[in-house]
């Protein structure tokens, strides 16, 4: 496991697979789209033509909502942000879910965020727009920022932000590791 500075202004998390588990199935997803592995869903859609991309944006949008409806909280994850929240560390969520989704989770579990932005605010990751944004929101220096993600589209963002990238690896199976400025496999690590 890397080790990194852990004196953080603000931390930005991403929301399925991180902060939630909503079991979303992207095998599945995948499937019914066609989608060949090696490319994100969503830029798969971006090179359908464009009278097909309604349609899978409805599948992706299908498979969000049913995974927001089953979303459970992360072990520990609703503890940090209540523990970064006590100690005035500003938090938010940064998802490539569409924000109708991102709102119902939200609401649902009631997670303490102050800022949120979804695939319609931001280009999505690995793109850092979202990220940036966040941070100049906050009036923070992007480098005094972590971004905690599960995936490899997340630490890249963290990268192209010039953030540090926290890799959850929750089940220990270290896919993205070493992409990550550090890791950890439960949030009381952060």
């Amino acid at each position: 496991m890397q080790t990194a500075n852990t004196d953080y202004a603000g931390i930005i998390f991403d929301m399925d697979g991180t902060l939630v588990d909503s079991r979303l199935d992207f095998t599945l997803i995948r499937d019914e789209l066609d989608c060949p592995e090696g490319i994100g869903v969503l830029e798969f859609i971006d090179t359908l033509p464009r009278d097909r991309q309604p349609a899978a944006h409805k599948v992706v949008l299908r498979h969000e909502r049913n995974g927001a409806m089953k979303a459970r909280w992360m072990p520990g994850a609703k503890a940090c942000l209540e523990r970064l929240a006590a100690n005035g560390i500003p938090t938010a969520i940064l998802t490539r879910n569409a924000r109708e989704i991102t709102a119902l989770t939200i609401e649902r579990l009631g997670i303490p965020v102050s800022h949120w932005l979804a695939r319609e605010d931001a280009p999505p990751k690995p793109a850092p727009e979202g990220l940036l944004s966040i941070a100049a929101d906050w009036q923070l220096d992007p480098a005094s920022v972590a971004y905690v993600g599960d995936f490899e589209y997340d630490l890249l963002a963290a990268r192209n932000a010039g953030m540090v990238g926290v890799y959850y690896d929750g089940d220990g199976r270290n896919l993205h590791g070493h992409l990550a400025d550090r890791t950890i496999r439960h949030f009381d690590e952060l």
